[in-house]
Parts: structure tokens; sequence; C-alpha cells
């Protein structure tokens, strides 16, 4: 089963707390929510107060993705903010298996992410430690962004190291989602996508359909 997992940084975030609920009503399985610090990309959104805020308005698992460097020392405060899945970047100065070990320690599950750039094998060292992968299939930074199908083969590859694990582990995909390019996401090994601008696009009264509209095709 595919997972739909719309990210907050679409919405409108003069009434986000309506956003959030609206979404939740309307199918969302996970709710996705980017922290960039406008240093590991080039863009600043929220940290763990706006989490801590709309946490009470949501029983969906929180699938937060930290765009931000260094992050070792922010773990604790998103875990107490009330994320479910802590997702942080192989890219980043920290050491990558240190954090995610601080993740689990904290009782939340924990995600390795790469950009575009990363080869998959960047990802073998901390697969063990690992609940979620996250591919970005856009340079991370803003919303919005056209599908990188040149990508596809990255899922394909890392839907095979998965298979090779003893356990389950998700493969999550970001960026440029929509009917289209949600086919090929599925087709390569995902089962959780993230969409952001496609679901948020025409607002509120669409966000069921386009979320059924995902999952229907996939």
């Amino acid at each position: 089963m595919v997972l739909i997992a719309p990210s907050i940084l679409s919405a409108n975030f003069s009434k986000l707390g309506e956003e959030i609920k609206a979404i939740d009503k309307a199918g969302a399985d996970w709710i996705h929510i980017d922290i960039m610090d406008g240093h590991f990309v080039p863009n600043l959104t929220i940290g763990p107060k706006v989490i801590s805020d709309i946490r009470k308005l949501s029983k969906k698992t929180f699938d937060v993705h930290l765009m931000i460097n260094p992050c070792l020392n922010w773990i604790e405060s998103f875990a107490e903010s009330g994320a479910d899945i802590i997702t942080v970047h192989a890219e980043s100065d920290d050491n990558t298996i240190d954090v995610l070990k601080k993740i689990k320690a904290l009782g939340k599950k924990a995600g390795i992410s790469i950009k575009p750039n990363t080869p998959e094998e960047t990802l073998e060292p901390f697969l063990e430690h690992c609940d979620l992968v996250l591919v970005m299939t856009v340079e991370p930074g803003f919303g919005g962004q056209k599908f990188m199908a040149n990508q596809l083969k990255k899922i394909q590859n890392i839907r095979s190291m998965i298979n090779n694990m003893s356990r389950k582990i998700y493969l999550e995909v970001d960026g440029g989602i929509n009917p289209e390019t949600s086919i090929l996401a599925v087709n390569s090994g995902a089962n959780v996508l993230v969409a952001g601008n496609y679901i948020f696009s025409e607002g509120v009264n669409y966000y069921k359909n386009k979320i059924l509209h995902l999952k229907n095709l996939t």
C-alpha cells in the first residue's frame, strides 16, 4: 500500500492550523513537515515550536524532514515537539550514525535522505539504523519544482538494497509528485509519496480528491 504525505511547505501558512485539519480530514496518511535552515538549503521555514503548536490538531504521523546542518543538537527538540519520524541528510556534517541512533533512542523512527547528486551507495552504512529512506527528486529548498526523472534508477537501486534488509524500511520520494510522476516513482519501488504543490495548489475543496487520485493511481 502506498502512503500519501502532503507537504505543508505548500500550505497557506496564514491559516496553517486549518490546513492541517483539512488534510487530515481529506485522508492524508502522514503529514510531511520540511524544516529548512537557510544554510543547508536556500530557504528558511519553521522550527520545533510550530510543530508543537500544530501537534494537537492531528493524530496522523508527523513526518519531519530536517534540511539543516548541523542537526544533532536539534534532534531532541524536534522529538519533544511531536515528530514521529525524523529524517536527516547523509550530506550533513554530523556523524550520521550517531544522529540516527539518537533519534531511535528518543523513541522515534529514523530516516535518511539524499540529494539528487548523492549516489545511492552513500546509504549503505546507514540502512541498518533506518526506518525510512527519502529520495529527493528535486533539489531541496523550494516547493513546486519539476520531477527529476534521472532519479528513477536510483529509486530502483535503493528498493533492491532495502529488499535485502531483514526488516521493513519505507522508501519515500519527494519532489514534483503529481499523477504522472507518482506512477513512475511507485513503479520504481517507492511506497510513500510526498506531494505538496499538487495537493495544495487549488484549495481545500480539492484536497480529498487529489489524495484519493494519487492513491488510486498507485
